[in-house]
């Protein structure tokens, strides 16, 4: 799952509009339970000018647990292209399985929300084997990923060098506090900028 070309036709995952000159991505924040990956799409929300996002659309349970999926819209444009960014959740609990799959697939970047308390180390890993093996299954191993630890602020947050890196050694990580916002826009930019390289050669978006 690293920033690789992927196995199969890149044209089939984004949506492009040559003559419009607009690029469609699809991005989803993946992760155990209770990680913050609602809270990172709350928080992202409140940091996009309202001008260029549409409106937080979530379903949650009694106990405050992402239900089905909560979807972002975010707009904006560059000289050379106009960008509609679907940003996606997925609930983490195991009996949503089915439920995840259907989210991601499609998906042009991952993020892999990891939760920074000791006690959850288990839970990331096999929230993150079970991550790799729906981009298998939904022929997206190639899809890019990248790795935030949320919850830097919790007292006994696992120091960052020690955090499972899920594989890769040199895997960047990116640490963030979503309640406060922090690390969020830079968790964001990071997704997007590995999700525009592995497009960016296929579809000759320069």
């Amino acid at each position: 799952m690293n920033r690789a070309g992927r196995g199969g036709s890149v044209a089939e995952v984004a949506q492009v509009d040559f003559h419009e000159r607009q690029l469609t991505l699809k991005l989803v924040y993946f992760g155990p339970p209770l990680s913050g990956k609602t809270t990172n799409l709350r928080a992202l929300h409140d940091r996009v000018d309202a001008a260029g996002r549409g409106r937080l659309m979530t379903l949650d349970t009694k106990d405050d647990r992402t239900l089905f999926f909560d979807l972002l819209p975010i707009f904006f444009r560059t000289t050379a292209l106009s960008f509609r960014i679907k940003v996606y959740t997925v609930p983490g609990q195991p009996m949503h399985d089915a439920t995840r799959r259907v989210v991601l697939a499609g998906a042009d970047g991952v993020v892999f929300v990891a939760d920074s308390s000791p006690a959850q180390a288990y839970a990331n890993r096999a929230s993150w084997d079970g991550l790799a093996q729906s981009l298998a299954e939904l022929d997206l191993a190639a899809t890019p990923v990248i790795a935030q630890y949320n919850k830097r602020d919790l007292p006994d947050a696992v120091p960052l060098e020690r955090c499972d890196r899920f594989d890769l050694p040199t895997r960047r990580l990116y640490p963030a506090s979503a309640r406060a916002g922090g690390g969020v826009l830079a968790t964001f930019f990071g997704v997007l900028a590995a999700s525009w390289d592995a497009l960016d050669g296929p579809l000759s978006l320069t």
